[in-house]
């Protein structure tokens, strides 16, 4: 049986080691949904927290923690998670995608349409 949206988006943000990260765009084009980062952030809203999925590694294409009221205070655990493996995020929740961004074995710089600069 072939794995659904949510498992494919888990398998891959499964890969993310620690102190890295990836964007929303950068999973939804590594599970061959082009155009679905919204998706990929709903699949990953969907987790029930705490989760050994590091979800909290995944970011906007800006270089920052997507913060809503909506999403009742795990931007700001996000946040947290985040500057406890290294990772500097300022009280805006942006952070320095280019210089933590991962790219999975065998991908190159700009692999990505939201890629940036290596």
């Amino acid at each position: 049986m072939e794995p659904t949206f949510d498992e494919r988006v888990q398998q891959v943000v499964a890969q993310i080691p620690p102190g890295q990260l990836a964007t929303y765009g950068q999973i939804a084009e590594l599970i061959a949904a082009y155009g679905c980062a919204r998706q990929v952030g709903w699949a990953l809203r969907r987790l029930v927290l705490p989760s050994e999925v590091p979800w909290h590694r995944v970011v906007n294409a800006q270089g920052r923690i997507s913060m809503s009221l909506s999403r009742e205070g795990s931007d700001w655990m996000q946040r947290e998670l985040l500057l406890a493996e290294g990772i500097p995020v300022d009280e805006q929740g942006r952070l320095p995608l280019s210089r933590y961004r991962w790219l999975p074995p065998g991908a190159s710089c700009g692999a990505t349409s939201d890629a940036l600069p290596c």
